[in-house]
C-alpha cells in the first residue's frame, strides 16, 4: 500500500472501523464494500453466492483495501451468527454493520402472491435483518463496545405498494425493527438507522423491469431528479450514517429517493 492510499484511508469517513455487509455480492452491497474500504474500513462481505463475493473482494483488495468474505444464508440463524463471528475472528472486533441483503419477490396483486413466496420474502427481508441485528449487537457489545448499524429499507415501504406488496410489507417492518432497536440500544452507544432507497440501477430492478416492462420509465417519471440512482449513491448515505459524523442520528429512516416521496 502506497503512502497516498495510507493517508486516504487514515482520513476516511470509516477509518479504522471494522464493517460487516450483507448482500455484498452485487448492487448496493457491492458498492458499499468498495466505498467503505476506500473510506478506511476493513470489510467482511456476506451473501449467498460465493463467486460474486470473491469477485468484489478481489476488486477491493486490488484497490488497496482490506476485505474478506463469508458465504451466508440470511434465513439461517447459525449461518448469520457464524458470519458475524467471522468478522470478529478476522479483525478482532465489530464496529459497524450494513444489513443490505434482500430479495425482491414476485410483482403483482397480493392475492396472486403464492404463500411460499411470501414465506421466502419474510425469511430474507425481515427475519434476516432481525437475525443480523441480534448477532451484530452482541458482537459490538463484546468487542468495540459502541457502534452503528444501518438497515436497507425501501421507499416502497413508505406508501401503499400494490405492485410489490410482500416486499413493501417486509421493508415497512424493517423500519419498525430499526426504530425499536435504536430506542433499545441507544443507551449503550449503539446507533441504528435505515435508508430507504428509491429506484436504483441494480440487478434487482433489472429483474423487476424484465417482469414488468416499463417500470423504470414509470418510476423515473415520478422522481423529481428524473433518473434511477447509481448504487454508489445509496452506499454513500449508508457510509455517512455509519460514520462518526452521524453521531447524533439514530432511529431514522433516511429517504435516498431522488425526491420520489417529497
Amino acid at each position: 500500500m502506497d503512502n497516498t492510499l495510507t493517508t486516504h484511508a487514515a482520513a476516511g469517513l470509516l477509518a479504522d472501523k471494522v464493517a460487516f455487509i450483507t448482500g455484498a455480492g452485487r448492487g448496493i452491497g457491492a458498492a458499499a464494500a468498495r466505498l467503505f474500504a476506500r473510506e478506511g474500513a476493513r470489510v467482511l462481505l456476506a451473501a449467498r453466492t460465493e463467486a460474486q463475493l470473491k469477485t468484489v473482494t478481489e476488486e477491493v483488495r486490488a484497490a488497496g483495501g482490506t476485505a474478506d468474505y463469508v458465504v451466508c444464508d440470511l434465513g439461517d440463524p447459525a449461518s448469520v451468527r457464524a458470519a458475524v463471528d467471522r468478522a470478529v475472528d478476522l479483525y478482532g472486533r465489530l464496529d459497524v454493520a450494513f444489513n443490505n441483503g434482500a430479495a425482491l419477490g414476485p410483482s403483482g396483486p397480493m392475492d396472486q402472491v403464492p404463500e411460499a413466496d411470501l414465506d421466502y420474502i419474510y425469511a430474507v427481508n425481515l427475519k434476516g435483518p432481525w437475525l443480523s441485528m441480534v448477532a451484530e449487537v452482541a458482537a459490538i457489545r463484546a468487542t468495540a463496545g459502541t457502534g452503528a448499524i444501518v438497515n436497507t429499507s425501501s421507499v416502497g415501504s413508505l406508501m401503499g405498494n400494490p405492485e410489490l406488496p410482500t416486499y413493501g410489507a417486509m421493508k415497512r417492518a424493517v423500519n419498525s425493527l430499526t426504530e425499536s432497536a435504536a430506542v433499545t440500544y441507544g443507551p449503550e452507544g449503539i446507533r441504528v438507522n435505515a435508508i430507504a432507497p428509491g429506484s436504483t440501477l441494480t440487478e434487482m430492478i433489472r429483474d423487476w423491469e424484465a417482469d414488468s416492462p416499463g417500470v423504470i420509465e414509470r418510476l423515473n417519471a415520478l422522481t423529481p431528479l428524473g433518473r434511477v440512482a447509481d448504487p454508489d449513491e445509496i452506499a454513500q448515505a449508508a457510509a455517512w450514517l455509519l460514520s462518526d459524523r452521524a453521531s447524533y442520528v439514530t432511529g431514522t429512516v433516511l429517504r435516498v429517493d431522488g425526491g420520489l416521496r417529497a
